[in-house]
């Protein structure tokens, strides 16, 4: 099974971006989307392949915390 996960862009130089996942910082390709610093994104495989609501995305991060608390 593949899941992807959000995460916030803070560096963006196209086709490559700094994305923050729950502080830890991985270089992410943007190049499939429209996207910005400070844009919330879901990131399979190291590719963004959609950009997030800010809600939707910190509500998706906040149950991937309870399901690793689980753990």
């Amino acid at each position: 099974m593949c899941i992807a996960i959000p995460g916030k862009i803070t560096s963006l130089d196209f086709p490559n971006a700094k994305v923050d996942f729950d502080g830890n910082i991985v270089d992410v390709n943007v190049g499939l989307i429209e996207a910005a610093a400070g844009d919330y994104v879901l990131v399979h495989a190291g590719c963004a392949i959609e950009v997030m609501a800010k809600d939707k995305a910190l509500k998706l991060i906040e149950l991937f915390r309870e399901l690793e608390d689980l753990a």
